[in-house]
Protein backbone atom coordinates (compact mmCIF):
# COMPACT_ATOMS: atom_id res chain seq x y z
CA UNK A 1 0.00 0.00 0.00
CA UNK A 2 1.47 3.24 -1.12
CA UNK A 3 2.41 5.94 1.75
CA UNK A 4 0.18 8.31 0.99
CA UNK A 5 -2.51 5.72 1.12
CA UNK A 6 -1.74 4.43 4.54
CA UNK A 7 -1.94 7.89 6.03
CA UNK A 8 -4.93 8.63 4.34
CA UNK A 9 -6.22 5.16 5.95
CA UNK A 10 -5.32 6.57 9.78
CA UNK A 11 -7.10 9.41 9.04
CA UNK A 12 -10.26 7.63 7.73
CA UNK A 13 -12.05 4.88 8.68
CA UNK A 14 -12.67 2.93 5.81
CA UNK A 15 -15.12 0.36 7.80
CA UNK A 16 -16.54 2.92 10.18
CA UNK A 17 -17.41 4.87 6.66
CA UNK A 18 -18.71 1.64 5.01
CA UNK A 19 -21.18 1.08 7.86
CA UNK A 20 -22.96 3.84 7.35
CA UNK A 21 -24.24 2.95 3.91
CA UNK A 22 -26.64 0.19 3.74
CA UNK A 23 -26.62 -0.43 -0.32
CA UNK A 24 -23.04 -0.98 0.01
CA UNK A 25 -23.79 -4.70 1.05
CA UNK A 26 -25.78 -5.75 -1.71
CA UNK A 27 -24.82 -8.32 -4.58
CA UNK A 28 -25.20 -8.64 -8.17
CA UNK A 29 -24.71 -12.04 -9.65
CA UNK A 30 -23.06 -13.34 -7.02
CA UNK A 31 -20.26 -10.19 -6.84
CA UNK A 32 -20.52 -7.63 -4.45
CA UNK A 33 -21.66 -4.26 -5.52
CA UNK A 34 -19.11 -1.54 -6.16
CA UNK A 35 -20.56 1.91 -6.41
CA UNK A 36 -17.93 3.30 -8.76
CA UNK A 37 -21.03 5.99 -10.26
CA UNK A 38 -20.60 8.70 -7.61
CA UNK A 39 -20.47 11.50 -10.13
CA UNK A 40 -23.99 10.38 -11.25
CA UNK A 41 -25.06 10.43 -7.74
CA UNK A 42 -23.58 8.86 -4.59
CA UNK A 43 -25.25 6.39 -1.83
CA UNK A 44 -26.72 7.41 1.02
CA UNK A 45 -25.99 6.87 5.08
CA UNK A 46 -28.71 5.57 7.07
CA UNK A 47 -29.26 8.64 8.91
CA UNK A 48 -30.18 10.47 5.50
CA UNK A 49 -33.14 7.68 4.81
CA UNK A 50 -34.38 7.73 8.42
CA UNK A 51 -34.42 11.59 8.28
CA UNK A 52 -36.80 11.69 4.74
CA UNK A 53 -38.69 9.08 6.33
CA UNK A 54 -39.35 10.31 10.04
CA UNK A 55 -40.27 13.58 8.89
CA UNK A 56 -42.69 12.28 6.32
CA UNK A 57 -43.97 10.06 9.46
CA UNK A 58 -44.05 12.87 11.83
CA UNK A 59 -43.98 16.44 10.69
CA UNK A 60 -45.66 16.41 7.12
CA UNK A 61 -47.15 19.81 6.47
CA UNK A 62 -46.45 22.89 5.18
CA UNK A 63 -45.00 25.69 6.23
CA UNK A 64 -46.29 28.68 8.10
CA UNK A 65 -49.98 27.38 9.67
CA UNK A 66 -50.88 27.80 13.46
CA UNK A 67 -49.86 24.17 14.33
CA UNK A 68 -47.12 21.88 15.61
CA UNK A 69 -46.70 20.03 12.78
CA UNK A 70 -45.94 23.27 10.26
CA UNK A 71 -44.10 24.66 12.88
CA UNK A 72 -41.36 21.44 13.22
CA UNK A 73 -41.23 22.17 9.21
CA UNK A 74 -40.23 25.79 9.71
CA UNK A 75 -38.00 24.65 12.25
CA UNK A 76 -36.40 22.06 9.91
CA UNK A 77 -35.95 24.47 7.16
CA UNK A 78 -34.25 26.71 9.50
CA UNK A 79 -32.02 23.81 10.83
CA UNK A 80 -31.48 22.80 7.09
CA UNK A 81 -30.28 26.23 5.88
CA UNK A 82 -28.14 26.51 8.80
CA UNK A 83 -26.52 23.01 7.79
CA UNK A 84 -25.69 24.31 4.04
CA UNK A 85 -24.36 27.50 5.23
CA UNK A 86 -21.98 25.70 7.28
CA UNK A 87 -21.25 23.30 4.56
CA UNK A 88 -20.45 26.36 2.17
CA UNK A 89 -19.05 28.48 5.11
CA UNK A 90 -21.71 31.70 4.74
CA UNK A 91 -24.66 33.06 6.20
CA UNK A 92 -28.02 30.82 6.31
CA UNK A 93 -30.14 33.31 4.78
CA UNK A 94 -28.11 33.21 1.28
CA UNK A 95 -28.94 29.63 1.13
CA UNK A 96 -31.61 28.81 -1.88
CA UNK A 97 -33.55 25.51 -1.80
CA UNK A 98 -34.68 23.92 -5.33
CA UNK A 99 -35.44 20.75 -6.92
CA UNK A 100 -31.85 20.22 -8.95
CA UNK A 101 -28.97 22.66 -10.04
CA UNK A 102 -30.68 22.86 -13.35
CA UNK A 103 -33.49 24.65 -12.03
CA UNK A 104 -31.76 26.94 -9.97
CA UNK A 105 -29.10 28.19 -12.57
CA UNK A 106 -32.10 28.89 -15.27
CA UNK A 107 -34.07 30.83 -12.42
CA UNK A 108 -31.32 32.70 -11.74
CA UNK A 109 -30.39 33.47 -15.45
CA UNK A 110 -33.31 34.85 -16.40
CA UNK A 111 -33.94 37.49 -13.00
CA UNK A 112 -29.96 38.05 -14.20
CA UNK A 113 -31.26 38.14 -18.06
CA UNK A 114 -33.20 41.04 -17.44
CA UNK A 115 -31.26 43.21 -16.98
CA UNK A 116 -28.66 42.43 -20.37
CA UNK A 117 -29.37 42.58 -24.26
CA UNK A 118 -27.52 43.62 -26.91
CA UNK A 119 -23.61 44.58 -26.25
CA UNK A 120 -23.36 42.20 -22.79
CA UNK A 121 -21.43 38.75 -22.47
CA UNK A 122 -21.51 36.14 -20.92
CA UNK A 123 -18.21 34.15 -20.82
CA UNK A 124 -18.92 30.03 -20.47
CA UNK A 125 -16.43 27.13 -20.86
CA UNK A 126 -15.51 24.19 -23.18
CA UNK A 127 -14.93 22.14 -20.29
CA UNK A 128 -18.80 22.40 -18.17
CA UNK A 129 -21.59 20.35 -17.69
CA UNK A 130 -24.36 21.90 -20.26
CA UNK A 131 -26.35 22.91 -16.71
CA UNK A 132 -24.03 25.90 -16.55
CA UNK A 133 -24.07 26.45 -20.25
CA UNK A 134 -27.33 26.20 -21.54
CA UNK A 135 -28.97 28.61 -18.88
CA UNK A 136 -26.90 31.31 -20.15
CA UNK A 137 -27.08 30.05 -24.04
CA UNK A 138 -30.57 31.13 -23.78
CA UNK A 139 -30.14 34.55 -22.73
CA UNK A 140 -28.98 35.14 -26.79
CA UNK A 141 -32.35 35.49 -27.50
CA UNK A 142 -31.83 38.93 -25.97
CA UNK A 143 -29.31 40.06 -27.91
CA UNK A 144 -26.69 38.97 -25.20
CA UNK A 145 -23.31 37.45 -26.64
CA UNK A 146 -22.21 34.33 -25.12
CA UNK A 147 -18.43 33.85 -25.54
CA UNK A 148 -16.02 30.54 -25.36
CA UNK A 149 -12.90 29.78 -23.00
CA UNK A 150 -11.38 27.25 -24.86
CA UNK A 151 -9.60 24.07 -22.67
CA UNK A 152 -6.05 22.29 -23.46
CA UNK A 153 -7.04 19.28 -25.28
CA UNK A 154 -4.15 16.51 -24.19
CA UNK A 155 -4.87 17.26 -20.77
CA UNK A 156 -8.61 18.79 -20.70
CA UNK A 157 -7.38 21.81 -18.59
CA UNK A 158 -9.05 25.46 -19.03
CA UNK A 159 -6.82 27.91 -21.36
CA UNK A 160 -6.49 30.22 -18.78
CA UNK A 161 -5.20 32.61 -21.11
CA UNK A 162 -7.46 32.30 -23.41
CA UNK A 163 -9.95 32.69 -20.42
CA UNK A 164 -8.60 35.82 -19.15
CA UNK A 165 -7.93 37.18 -22.91
CA UNK A 166 -12.30 36.73 -23.25
CA UNK A 167 -12.97 38.89 -19.89
CA UNK A 168 -13.57 42.80 -21.16
CA UNK A 169 -15.83 45.70 -19.89
CA UNK A 170 -18.45 43.89 -21.92
CA UNK A 171 -18.28 40.54 -19.58
CA UNK A 172 -20.94 40.95 -17.15
CA UNK A 173 -20.72 37.06 -16.02
CA UNK A 174 -18.28 34.55 -16.05
CA UNK A 175 -19.62 30.88 -15.39
CA UNK A 176 -17.13 28.08 -14.85
CA UNK A 177 -17.35 24.49 -12.93
CA UNK A 178 -14.84 23.81 -9.81
CA UNK A 179 -14.88 20.67 -11.03
CA UNK A 180 -15.37 18.85 -14.60
CA UNK A 181 -18.27 15.81 -13.77
CA UNK A 182 -16.12 14.22 -17.51
CA UNK A 183 -12.80 14.36 -16.81
CA UNK A 184 -12.31 15.39 -12.70
CA UNK A 185 -10.30 18.83 -13.52
CA UNK A 186 -10.35 21.03 -10.86
CA UNK A 187 -10.34 24.46 -12.06
CA UNK A 188 -8.43 27.39 -10.35
CA UNK A 189 -11.72 29.22 -9.60
CA UNK A 190 -10.61 31.34 -6.90
CA UNK A 191 -8.62 33.09 -9.53
CA UNK A 192 -10.95 33.01 -12.35
CA UNK A 193 -13.35 35.10 -9.56
CA UNK A 194 -10.98 37.33 -8.98
CA UNK A 195 -10.42 38.43 -12.95
CA UNK A 196 -14.38 38.45 -13.39
CA UNK A 197 -14.67 40.72 -10.23
CA UNK A 198 -11.57 42.76 -12.10
CA UNK A 199 -13.62 43.47 -14.74
CA UNK A 200 -16.96 44.44 -12.87
CA UNK A 201 -18.63 41.19 -13.59
CA UNK A 202 -20.73 38.47 -12.06
CA UNK A 203 -18.91 34.57 -10.88
CA UNK A 204 -21.24 32.34 -10.93
CA UNK A 205 -19.40 28.78 -10.00
CA UNK A 206 -21.43 25.13 -10.48
CA UNK A 207 -20.10 22.91 -7.98
CA UNK A 208 -21.96 20.02 -7.95
CA UNK A 209 -19.02 18.08 -8.86
CA UNK A 210 -16.42 19.25 -6.18
CA UNK A 211 -18.66 18.75 -3.52
CA UNK A 212 -17.99 15.17 -2.53
CA UNK A 213 -14.31 15.47 -2.66
CA UNK A 214 -13.20 18.47 -1.39
CA UNK A 215 -13.84 21.72 0.80
CA UNK A 216 -15.82 24.38 -0.36
CA UNK A 217 -15.52 28.06 1.09
CA UNK A 218 -17.62 30.77 -0.69
CA UNK A 219 -16.42 33.84 1.71
CA UNK A 220 -12.91 32.46 0.47
CA UNK A 221 -13.47 31.97 -3.74
CA UNK A 222 -15.71 35.36 -3.29
CA UNK A 223 -17.73 34.12 -6.16
CA UNK A 224 -21.69 35.79 -6.45
CA UNK A 225 -23.34 32.48 -6.59
CA UNK A 226 -22.35 28.88 -6.19
CA UNK A 227 -24.68 26.36 -7.24
CA UNK A 228 -24.42 22.32 -5.92
CA UNK A 229 -26.35 18.62 -5.26
CA UNK A 230 -26.80 17.09 -2.38
CA UNK A 231 -27.11 13.97 -4.04
CA UNK A 232 -23.72 14.14 -4.64
CA UNK A 233 -22.56 14.28 -1.57
CA UNK A 234 -24.21 11.41 -0.25
CA UNK A 235 -27.75 13.39 0.27
CA UNK A 236 -31.47 13.47 -1.22
CA UNK A 237 -31.66 14.75 -4.69
CA UNK A 238 -31.77 18.39 -4.38
CA UNK A 239 -30.14 21.77 -5.37
CA UNK A 240 -29.08 24.07 -3.13
CA UNK A 241 -27.96 27.84 -4.39
CA UNK A 242 -25.47 29.77 -2.50
CA UNK A 243 -26.14 33.61 -3.29
CA UNK A 244 -24.63 36.94 -1.86
CA UNK A 245 -26.95 38.33 0.11
CA UNK A 246 -26.91 41.85 -1.89
CA UNK A 247 -27.36 39.84 -5.18
CA UNK A 248 -30.75 38.52 -3.74
CA UNK A 249 -31.87 41.02 -2.44
CA UNK A 250 -30.71 43.07 -5.29
CA UNK A 251 -32.14 40.85 -8.52
CA UNK A 252 -35.58 40.28 -9.26
CA UNK A 253 -36.94 36.40 -9.50
CA UNK A 254 -40.16 35.27 -11.49
CA UNK A 255 -42.86 34.49 -9.39
CA UNK A 256 -46.12 34.26 -7.77
CA UNK A 257 -47.52 37.20 -6.78
CA UNK A 258 -48.30 35.65 -2.82
CA UNK A 259 -44.47 34.79 -2.51
CA UNK A 260 -42.88 37.01 0.40
CA UNK A 261 -39.85 39.44 -1.58
CA UNK A 262 -38.04 38.06 1.48
CA UNK A 263 -34.53 36.49 1.19
CA UNK A 264 -34.17 33.69 0.48
CA UNK A 265 -37.39 32.10 0.47
CA UNK A 266 -38.82 34.76 -2.72
CA UNK A 267 -36.07 32.48 -4.90
CA UNK A 268 -38.48 29.52 -4.14
CA UNK A 269 -40.84 28.72 -5.49
CA UNK A 270 -43.81 26.90 -4.44
CA UNK A 271 -44.16 24.27 -2.11
CA UNK A 272 -40.86 22.70 -1.35
CA UNK A 273 -39.50 19.13 -1.40
CA UNK A 274 -39.50 19.21 3.17
CA UNK A 275 -38.95 15.84 3.29
CA UNK A 276 -35.35 15.89 1.19
CA UNK A 277 -34.56 18.71 3.31
CA UNK A 278 -34.88 16.90 6.09
CA UNK A 279 -32.43 14.88 4.54
CA UNK A 280 -29.89 17.45 3.84
CA UNK A 281 -29.15 18.41 7.28
CA UNK A 282 -28.70 14.63 7.91
CA UNK A 283 -26.16 14.11 5.20
CA UNK A 284 -24.12 17.56 6.43
CA UNK A 285 -24.36 15.88 9.80
CA UNK A 286 -22.68 12.74 8.40
CA UNK A 287 -19.88 14.52 6.67
CA UNK A 288 -19.27 16.30 10.05
CA UNK A 289 -19.03 12.97 11.91
CA UNK A 290 -16.89 11.89 9.62
CA UNK A 291 -14.53 14.81 10.41
CA UNK A 292 -15.04 14.27 14.00
CA UNK A 293 -14.26 10.38 13.91
CA UNK A 294 -11.32 10.98 11.69
CA UNK A 295 -9.85 14.04 14.86
CA UNK A 296 -10.69 11.54 16.88
CA UNK A 297 -11.16 13.87 20.04
CA UNK A 298 -12.70 16.98 20.83
CA UNK A 299 -10.07 19.02 21.61
CA UNK A 300 -8.64 18.99 18.12
CA UNK A 301 -11.44 19.86 16.26
CA UNK A 302 -12.06 23.02 18.59
CA UNK A 303 -8.56 24.08 17.46
CA UNK A 304 -9.71 24.05 13.88
CA UNK A 305 -12.23 26.92 15.28
CA UNK A 306 -11.78 30.75 15.09
CA UNK A 307 -9.25 29.92 11.92
CA UNK A 308 -9.29 31.89 8.83
CA UNK A 309 -10.80 35.23 8.49
CA UNK A 310 -13.96 34.53 10.26
CA UNK A 311 -14.76 32.23 13.28
CA UNK A 312 -15.61 28.68 12.36
CA UNK A 313 -18.87 26.96 14.08
CA UNK A 314 -17.98 23.45 15.59
CA UNK A 315 -19.82 21.79 12.56
CA UNK A 316 -17.86 24.18 10.23
CA UNK A 317 -15.08 23.05 11.83
CA UNK A 318 -15.58 19.09 11.71
CA UNK A 319 -16.33 19.67 8.09
CA UNK A 320 -12.86 21.21 7.54
CA UNK A 321 -11.57 17.80 9.02
CA UNK A 322 -13.63 15.50 7.56
CA UNK A 323 -12.30 17.38 3.87
CA UNK A 324 -8.98 16.95 5.14
CA UNK A 325 -9.48 13.12 5.34
CA UNK A 326 -11.80 12.55 2.63
CA UNK A 327 -9.01 14.18 0.24
CA UNK A 328 -5.90 12.20 1.58
CA UNK A 329 -7.89 8.95 1.04
CA UNK A 330 -9.55 9.52 -2.00
CA UNK A 331 -5.70 11.14 -3.74
CA UNK A 332 -4.27 7.41 -2.79
CA UNK A 333 -7.24 5.54 -4.50
CA UNK A 334 -6.77 7.47 -7.38
CA UNK A 335 -3.17 7.13 -8.22
CA UNK A 336 -3.74 3.07 -7.82
CA UNK A 337 -6.53 3.69 -10.31
CA UNK A 338 -4.49 5.70 -12.66
CA UNK A 339 -1.19 3.87 -12.43
CA UNK A 340 -3.10 0.59 -12.68
CA UNK A 341 -4.92 1.98 -16.18
CA UNK A 342 -1.30 2.75 -17.50
CA UNK A 343 -0.47 -0.40 -17.73
CA UNK A 344 -3.27 -1.94 -19.60
CA UNK A 345 -2.48 -0.56 -23.21
CA UNK A 346 -6.04 -0.87 -24.80
CA UNK A 347 -7.03 2.60 -22.39
CA UNK A 348 -7.17 5.59 -23.31
CA UNK A 349 -6.96 8.24 -20.23
CA UNK A 350 -8.39 11.31 -20.48
CA UNK A 351 -7.39 14.59 -18.52
CA UNK A 352 -4.71 14.70 -16.33
CA UNK A 353 -2.30 11.59 -15.83
CA UNK A 354 1.11 13.03 -14.87
CA UNK A 355 1.63 11.92 -11.14
CA UNK A 356 3.17 15.66 -10.38
CA UNK A 357 -0.11 17.40 -11.22
CA UNK A 358 -2.90 14.96 -10.03
CA UNK A 359 -3.40 17.58 -7.19
CA UNK A 360 -5.00 19.28 -10.48
CA UNK A 361 -7.65 16.43 -10.48
CA UNK A 362 -10.28 14.82 -8.57
CA UNK A 363 -10.79 10.72 -8.45
CA UNK A 364 -12.98 11.13 -11.46
CA UNK A 365 -11.63 9.17 -14.90
CA UNK A 366 -13.11 8.98 -18.39
CA UNK A 367 -11.45 6.42 -20.57
CA UNK A 368 -12.12 4.80 -23.85
CA UNK A 369 -10.79 1.31 -25.27
CA UNK A 370 -8.46 2.39 -27.85
CA UNK A 371 -8.17 -0.54 -31.14
CA UNK A 372 -10.81 -2.02 -29.89
CA UNK A 373 -13.51 -3.97 -31.81
CA UNK A 374 -17.42 -2.38 -31.94
CA UNK A 375 -18.66 -3.93 -28.97
CA UNK A 376 -15.59 -2.51 -27.28
CA UNK A 377 -17.93 0.71 -26.52
CA UNK A 378 -18.11 2.86 -23.48
CA UNK A 379 -21.60 0.98 -23.28
CA UNK A 380 -20.53 -2.02 -23.64
CA UNK A 381 -17.54 -1.67 -21.16
CA UNK A 382 -20.33 -0.41 -18.77
CA UNK A 383 -22.38 -2.91 -19.66
CA UNK A 384 -20.23 -5.34 -19.25
CA UNK A 385 -18.36 -4.53 -15.55
CA UNK A 386 -21.83 -3.61 -14.50
CA UNK A 387 -22.74 -7.64 -14.84
CA UNK A 388 -19.34 -7.96 -12.48
CA UNK A 389 -21.38 -5.91 -10.03
CA UNK A 390 -18.59 -2.65 -10.59
CA UNK A 391 -21.24 0.20 -11.53
CA UNK A 392 -19.35 2.74 -13.93
CA UNK A 393 -21.21 5.58 -16.08
CA UNK A 394 -20.93 5.99 -20.17
CA UNK A 395 -21.92 8.48 -22.33
CA UNK A 396 -21.50 12.37 -21.85
CA UNK A 397 -22.66 13.15 -18.64
CA UNK A 398 -24.34 16.56 -20.33
CA UNK A 399 -20.67 17.58 -20.78
CA UNK A 400 -21.61 17.38 -24.40
CA UNK A 401 -19.40 20.53 -25.51
CA UNK A 402 -16.19 18.56 -24.13
CA UNK A 403 -17.21 15.28 -25.58
CA UNK A 404 -17.93 16.90 -29.22
CA UNK A 405 -14.60 18.90 -29.04
CA UNK A 406 -12.69 15.35 -28.00
CA UNK A 407 -14.32 14.05 -31.46
CA UNK A 408 -16.12 11.08 -28.80
CA UNK A 409 -19.63 11.92 -29.01
CA UNK A 410 -20.36 10.21 -31.96
CA UNK A 411 -18.92 6.91 -30.89
CA UNK A 412 -20.74 7.40 -27.58
CA UNK A 413 -18.55 9.45 -25.85
CA UNK A 414 -16.46 7.73 -22.54
CA UNK A 415 -16.65 5.22 -20.16
CA UNK A 416 -16.58 7.13 -16.27
CA UNK A 417 -15.11 6.07 -13.42
CA UNK A 418 -15.94 7.94 -10.24
CA UNK A 419 -14.92 7.41 -6.98
CA UNK A 420 -16.05 8.99 -3.31
CA UNK A 421 -14.22 8.36 0.11
CA UNK A 422 -16.64 5.04 0.32
CA UNK A 423 -14.50 2.85 -2.04
CA UNK A 424 -11.95 0.87 -1.17
CA UNK A 425 -8.83 -0.34 -2.43
CA UNK A 426 -10.32 -3.51 -3.51
CA UNK A 427 -12.86 -2.19 -5.52
CA UNK A 428 -9.82 -0.14 -7.71
CA UNK A 429 -8.05 -3.58 -8.17
CA UNK A 430 -11.36 -5.47 -8.85
CA UNK A 431 -12.39 -3.26 -11.51
CA UNK A 432 -8.58 -3.24 -12.85
CA UNK A 433 -9.01 -6.79 -13.28
CA UNK A 434 -12.08 -6.87 -14.99
CA UNK A 435 -10.97 -4.53 -17.26
CA UNK A 436 -7.72 -5.82 -18.40
CA UNK A 437 -9.69 -9.05 -19.24
CA UNK A 438 -12.38 -7.34 -20.89
CA UNK A 439 -10.29 -5.14 -23.56
CA UNK A 440 -7.17 -7.46 -23.74
CA UNK A 441 -7.13 -9.01 -27.81
CA UNK A 442 -8.13 -12.72 -27.07
CA UNK A 443 -5.09 -15.16 -28.70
Amino acid sequence: MPATETAASSALDISWVRAQFPSLAQTVNGHPAAFLDGPGGTQVPQRVIDAISNYLRRDNANTGGAYATSRNTDAMLAEARAAMADFLHCGPDEIVFGPNMTTLTYAMSRAIGRDLGPGDEILVTRLDHDANVSPWLALEEKGVTIRWAEIHQESCTLDLADLASKINERTRLVAVGYASNAVGTVNPVKAIVRLAHAAGALAYVDAVHYGPHGLIDVAALDCDFLVCSTYKFFGPHMGVLFGKREHLARLHPYKVRPLTDAIPNRWEWGTLNHECIAGITACVDYIADLGRHALANVETTAAHEGTGEARLSARRAAIVAAFDAIHQYEHGLMQRLISGLAKIPQIKIYGITDPARLAERCPTIALRAINQAKEQTPLALATKLGDLGLFTWDGNYYALNLTEHLDVEKSGGFLRIGLVHYNTADEVDRLLSALQEIVTPQT
